[in-house]
């Protein structure tokens, strides 16, 4: 945590003073951890070695401690990137300055530059511009900020309000050689509003957690979720926690979006996949009301609880399959049972889920028994419990044998179809359906 965010403090050697000694006691630190045995990852914004704070840690550690650094991709290209205007051509010099310089400096580089990016704006904005302005560049000048990034903002650096300009922003003036007309400049207008994105957790752990989740979860505002679901996500102390019950899910869905409409990146957190049995459907339901109808909805898929079941014994999905829901909580347990129904006579594999509750302990023998009308008494059954968590449980039982007593809330139920096989192997029985139905 930096000691000051302004060129002013009460250390008797001033602002670097007090710098120098932040830096010389994080060395400190860092080097009682590597003493210790430990590897250090030091995280940057933008390039390590480019205007970044970590070259400090570097001048005092790299010479004793083995190191490696990452390079990464500057703020300079992130805004030609998103500005959409080459840098620099053949024979054309990029200038790089900072805004702290003295405004003669300043005018006195973007004047003879072909090419200028200037950083560290904030307070030194007014500055920057008046140094565009003497040098008679104003009106070739862009304004980036926080580029390729969520709050992105592009303008011309003559239209921007000072009193609106953050650190991470920089000025830039592009290539002379290219004409504006030609090449289209992408301006990104200052927006409050934010985003919702729904995402799958999978059934349990961070392995089986995808990359894209991952970045969403990490780069949101805020997370809204059912309680349990959100304390398997890190305690990240820049976001805010909204936990809930897990009979609410349209009020969940509406805080959410009512978060995103004032500006947050909100991330509702789902257990498996979002869109199965889950979080989506009730998120995108409640979107389709007129005052959210601005906001951005993204689902970021996960990994079913069903696939992984099926994974823990072999490859029961791997036919045609049918996946249902034994809760009739939000529908009649006549269509519910009509669809079990069906889905036997066309003797598909079912993947059912929610089989049972604290309030819901008799579908589970009512479902066994519709099966039977249509399946023989040795069909597989696969009850997977908790999979992916350390009380995770996995067992291969048939369709006759299958006790309503066995199967709770942290289920998942896999009823085979007619083909599908149990073969005894030495690590345990695997069960899968063959591709080829028969003739």
């Amino acid at each position: 945590m930096y000691p000051v965010t302004t060129e002013t403090t009460d250390h008797p050697g001033g602002y670097q003073g007090a710098l120098d000694d932040f830096y010389a006691a994080c060395a400190i630190r860092l080097a009682e951890h590597l003493d210790a045995g430990r590897d250090v990852v030091v995280l940057c914004e933008g390039d390590p070695m480019f205007y970044g704070s970590y070259m400090h840690m570097h001048k005092r550690l790299a010479h004793r401690y083995e190191t490696e650094v990452v390079p990464g991709v500057t703020s300079v290209s992130g805004a030609a990137a998103v500005l959409g205007r080459p840098l620099v051509e053949r024979d054309e010099t990029l200038t790089v300055l900072p805004g702290t310089l003295p405004a003669e400096t300043l005018a006195a580089h973007i004047g003879s530059a072909d090419s200028v990016a200037i950083l560290k704006l904030g307070r030194t904005f007014e500055k920057v511009r008046d140094a565009f302005v003497a040098a008679g560049k104003l009106d070739d000048a862009w304004y980036v900020e926080r580029a390729t990034a969520a709050g992105e903002r592009i303008a011309p650096l003559a239209d921007v309000d000072p009193a609106s300009v953050p650190y991470f922003s920089l000025a830039l003036l592009p290539s002379p050689v290219n004409d504006p007309a030609v090449v289209p400049v992408r301006t990104v207008p200052a927006s409050g509003m934010g985003e919702v994105a729904v995402v799958g957790l999978g059934p349990a752990g961070r392995p089986w957690l995808t990359p894209e989740a991952w970045d969403a979860l990490m780069t949101a505002d805020e997370l809204v979720g059912y309680g349990p679901y959100l304390d398997r996500v890190p305690v990240n102390p820049r976001q805010k926690r909204h936990a809930t019950d897990n009979r609410v899910e349209a009020e969940r869905a509406a805080h959410a979006l009512e978060l995103a409409l004032s500006g947050s990146r909100v991330a509702v957190v789902s257990s498996g996949d979002p869109g199965v049995f889950a979080m989506a459907s009730a998120v995108l339901e409640v979107s389709c009301e007129a005052r959210f109808a601005g906001v951005p909805v993204r689902v970021v898929p996960g990994l079913t609880a069903a696939h992984a079941v099926a994974a823990r014994v072999g490859a029961p999905l791997g036919h045609d399959y049918c996946v249902l829901s034994l809760s009739d909580q939000l529908k009649p347990w006549d269509v519910v049972a009509d669809r079990i129904s069906a889905a036997a006579r066309a003797d598909l594999v079912l993947a059912i889920y929610n089989p049972a509750s604290r309030t819901r302990t008799w579908q589970v023998a009512a479902a066994r028994d519709l099966l039977l009308e249509h399946r023989s008494p040795d069909t597989p059954v696969i009850i997977g419990r908790s999979v992916g968590t350390p009380g995770e449980d996995v067992r291969v039982t048939t369709l006759a044998d299958l006790d309503p007593a066995d199967v709770d809330m942290r289920c998942l139920l896999i009823i085979g179809s007619s083909t599908t096989r149990i073969v005894p192997r030495e690590q345990g029985n695997v069960v899968f359906t063959p591709r080829r139905y028969p003739a």
